[in-house]
């Protein structure tokens, strides 16, 4: 059996990662992921960058931001891809917001039950009802579904 090259190209990363190039570049523009560069100033990637891409594809899919991912990320000593412990960790310390996400979501859920979507908010059983745009004062898009989706009451 052959030896896996011990740096990847770019091509082989977005392969095995499925993440696509544009991808891989933004992340490293962001400081995410890191490569070096050939003589010929080709991008080449340690191997362990692919466990670290599941490791950010994995947060955003439960809902963290880039931003979040990368703050996470720092915590890591010498920028070395998380193991399972980091992990665990990390993942404990955002439970409290994902948390407060699902209640707020179910919570708006609950909300729109009488609400058909049409976005006239005038229907009389509506209890996002706007009555003469009282609630233009309070800014734009929709007032009272922003307590609920920020976490409010």
């Amino acid at each position: 059996m052959s030896k896996l090259p011990e740096m990847l190209t770019i091509g082989q990363v977005a392969e095995r990662s499925g993440v696509p190039h544009t991808a891989l570049r933004f992340y490293e523009e962001r400081g995410l992921i890191a490569s070096v560069r050939t003589a010929g100033n080709q991008r080449r990637y340690a191997r362990s960058v692919l466990r670290r891409l599941a490791f950010i594809r994995t947060a955003q899919r439960v809902g963290l931001s880039l931003e979040d991912v990368h703050e996470a990320l720092t915590t890591l000593p010498d920028n070395r891809t998380p193991t399972k412990s980091d992990w665990s960790r990390l993942s404990t310390s955002w439970q409290v917001e994902l948390d407060a996400r699902i209640d707020a979501l179910q919570r708006l859920r609950d909300r729109l039950t009488s609400c058909i979507g049409c976005g006239c908010l005038s229907l009389r059983s509506c209890s996002l009802h706007n009555f003469d745009d009282e609630q233009a004062a309070d800014g734009p898009g929709a007032p009272k579904l922003k307590p609920a989706i920020e976490g409010g009451t």
